[in-house]
């Protein structure tokens, strides 16, 4: 239905909500999918035009739309509306693994699929290359969307970057070349890995030794560029493990075109 900022009638009736919220706001969407999941009748005002939200908002003296009631209550917005119902709110510029979790799972996933396919069983050695090279790639390219992010994270702690700000922007393109290179060359042992692995042996030691330098010698409480721009995930034990993979992976492949 649509409203013109009437306010909201108070209820005794604890199940029953009233939502006031613009037509396409996906917040409002938000709000009123969590309130019927909750088990609530909701009353659904959306305010149709800009006329509307502002006589909504001065009347009742918000700054935001959506706004919910319950019980004649007023609740807020739909963070508010997650916040009453138990569910966990981040904070303000809180720091989470989530980024990472969702990627290395992924290929995780991803190189068990291609060892499947291409051996007759799973073969952990096989599964573990393919891992690391497809994790690079996926990684690369959350840089890769915002480099100009990427290196503004990177410069503050980066100890080749910090000196020579242009690595800053070739070490996504570096390590996706490394990623797909390997990729390519895994199980092969041609000559080309001579081309590949140095690059991520190097990139990933660089990048180990800047990570325990800025974390466990400086002590400096600072979020990871791994993901990109505008990362919350916080620099320290994965960033490092990441930097020493790509570093052992380069290793592994040079030490077994070797032997």
């Amino acid at each position: 239905m649509t409203d013109t900022a009437s306010s909201p009638a108070p209820t005794d009736a604890a199940a029953t909500a009233a939502l006031y919220r613009m037509p396409s706001c996906p917040h409002g969407m938000k709000s009123l999918s969590l309130l019927r999941r909750r088990g609530y009748a909701v009353e659904d005002h959306v305010l149709a035009d800009r006329a509307a939200v502002d006589a909504f908002k001065r009347r009742h003296g918000v700054g935001t739309t959506p706004q919910a009631w319950i019980g004649g209550a007023r609740i807020g917005g739909y963070t508010d509306l997650k916040a009453h119902f138990g569910y966990r709110v981040p904070a303000e510029g809180e720091t989470t693994y989530r980024p990472v979790i969702a990627i290395f799972a992924a290929t995780a996933l991803l190189a068990l699929a291609i060892v499947l396919n291409i051996h007759a069983g799973f073969v952990a050695a096989a599964w573990l290359k393919w891992f690391l090279a497809v994790s690079m790639v996926a990684l690369a390219i959350q840089k890769l969307t915002d480099v100009e992010g990427f290196v503004n994270g990177f410069l503050g702690y980066d100890l080749l970057a910090r000196r020579w700000v242009p690595y800053g922007y070739a070490y996504p393109f570096l390590e996706l070349y490394a990623g797909v290179g390997m990729a390519a060359l895994i199980g092969t042992g041609s000559a080309l890995v001579w081309l590949v692995a140095p690059v991520g042996l190097v990139i990933g030691t660089i990048g180990a030794v800047s990570v325990i330098k800025a974390v466990y010698v400086d002590r400096r409480d600072l979020t990871c560029a791994c993901v990109g721009g505008g990362s919350s995930v916080p620099l320290g034990f994965v960033s490092l493990t990441e930097n020493l993979a790509m570093a052992g992976m380069g290793a592994w492949m040079l030490a077994a075109r070797l032997a």
